[in-house]
């Protein structure tokens, strides 16, 4: 039994899509270096391979391969099984790669579906779309491997739990919610060695390159209503974590035998249990692990004695998500993030020396233009060594998208558009569409402001120089960030 799994080319003009491996599926710039590692494929594959089953992980995204030279790999490993992890905004070309395989390999092979979509979790997606066979449920490793395991001992999939498929007479069969596993350790390391490692890129910090990215942990037990890995991936608000030492033999086999030079841990959230942490960082000293690491984090959940303990054992940066500078809107977004707290920890941060980057999105509950103009001067007061604004793009599955549906605040449901860094797809009581893109074009720019005020302090004669080469552009530039305040 051979098992394909691909995460297929998603493109359009000047641009590439992301997908499997990110929280948040979108279109990069073609010029953009960033490249989630596909974290679920890449378990799969692993746990696949564990138990002796033949398996080959393409990420078609990552390689940048067009269209042709995708399903030459698909079509000269000939397999019995064709996986692919789709998204919400993805889903056309998804079925377009279904339909081809279909055409290419025959009607008997079956097409399986995964990944975080929630249009495809139930009986009507399988009723109305011929071209794929079965759909895998949240998080989907140990499904897939006893869907396989089924198939090819010509089992009847029925007591397969988590998945959708159709039966001898065409009927869809939902088998139920299948529990997550509890104990992670379970888990193989992922098939890093079925994919070109040096493709993917994401660096908090500019952290040393060629860097890894890990997970130590899966799922948030906060209850963010915009989040859509917990509640469509994991079905709920658990959270579970490996064991500090087998995350740090990972760590070190990364970096002693693979030649990484950094790690960058892309966890839900990393930073939640301080005795837990604490362990993670002993045992990176008592391995003697000289490697600088970066973290995805909650600003709220650290204290001073734990983030001296990451920075002692190589925490060179991390990411806080913080949404709103309101306190107000963190907390009825489900988020309820102590901002008073968060601002003690980004000073604590930085007085550590570690790279800080904040994240920020406009139109949760309650936003108006003003909550918006005092999310940016938070963000500015900050003072971040980066930070990233963007539009709230709620998924279906998610209680936001609910919610907003049921108001017809949901202005488009045409996937691709959810992309959140210009196009606003949704209104609030408040705010229109057009307000939000506007207030995250005030927010871009005011950013942009603040660093250049910075930078001509630091280099006054810089600019200087600018304004005797081109007069009137420095006199314009002068008004814009000092005298027109």
């Amino acid at each position: 039994m051979k098992v394909f799994l691909g995460n297929a080319p998603w493109t359009k003009e000047g641009f590439y899509g992301v997908r499997a491996g990110s929280r948040w599926p979108h279109f990069e710039k073609e010029e953009s270096e960033y490249m989630p590692f596909p974290f679920f494929l890449a378990y799969a594959a692993a746990l696949l391979e564990k138990n002796s089953i033949d398996v080959r992980l393409v990420d078609g995204i990552a390689n940048r391969d067009d269209d042709k030279k995708f399903f030459k790999k698909l079509t000269d490993y000939a397999p019995d099984i064709v996986v692919f992890e789709v998204s919400t905004n993805s889903i056309d070309i998804d079925l377009k790669f279904a339909e081809m395989t279909k055409k290419m390999l025959g009607e008997n092979v079956p097409v399986v579906f995964c990944g975080p979509d929630m249009n495809m979790y139930k009986a009507s997606f399988l009723e109305n779309i011929k071209c794929v066979d079965i759909v895998l449920k949240g998080e989907y490793e140990f499904t897939l491997l006893e869907m396989v395991q089924h198939l090819d001992e010509k089992k009847d999939l029925n007591s397969v739990e988590g998945l959708f498929f159709r039966d001898r007479n065409g009927k869809v069969i939902f088998t139920g919610e299948r529990k997550l596993v509890t104990d992670l350790d379970l888990f193989p390391w992922p098939a890093r060695h079925q994919l070109q490692m040096g493709k993917y890129n994401d660096t908090p910090g500019n952290i040393p390159k060629p860097s890894v990215q890990m997970w130590a942990s899966r799922g948030c037990p906060f209850k963010c209503i915009f989040c859509s890995w917990p509640q469509i991936m994991y079905g709920g608000n658990s959270y579970r974590t490996r064991n500090p030492v087998d995350v740090v033999n990972e760590m070190a086999w990364l970096v002693n035998e693979k030649g990484f030079k950094s790690i960058y841990f892309d966890d839900d959230t990393f930073n939640i249990g301080k005795k837990r942490i604490i362990s993670i960082c002993d045992e990176i000293k008592k391995k003697g692990l000289k490697v600088p690491w970066a973290i995805m984090a909650r600003a709220d959940t650290s204290d001073r004695e734990m983030l001296e303990a990451m920075v002692d054992a190589g925490l060179y940066a991390l990411k806080y998500g913080i949404e709103s500078g309101v306190q107000d809107i963190v907390k009825v977004c489900g988020k309820d993030l102590d901002l008073a707290k968060a601002k003690e920890n980004i000073r604590i941060t930085k007085e550590l020396g570690i790279k800080i980057h904040l994240t920020f999105a406009f139109g949760l509950p309650g936003e108006t233009m003003d909550t918006i103009k005092r999310t940016v001067d938070f963000a500015i007061e900050q003072d971040p060594d980066s930070l990233q604004f963007s539009i709230i793009t709620p998924f279906p599955g998610s209680r936001y998208f609910e919610d907003l549906d049921r108001k017809g605040f949901i202005l488009s449901k045409n996937w691709e558009e959810y992309d959140g860094y210009n196009r606003a797809v949704i209104r609030t009581e408040m705010l229109d569409s057009c307000d939000l893109e506007s207030g995250l074009r005030y927010a871009n720019k005011s950013w942009i402001e603040h660093h250049m005020k910075k930078d001509m302090k630091v280099h006054p004669w810089k600019y200087i120089i600018r304004g005797i080469v081109s007069p009137f552009h420095g006199a314009k530039r002068f008004w814009e960030l000092f005298a027109k305040k």
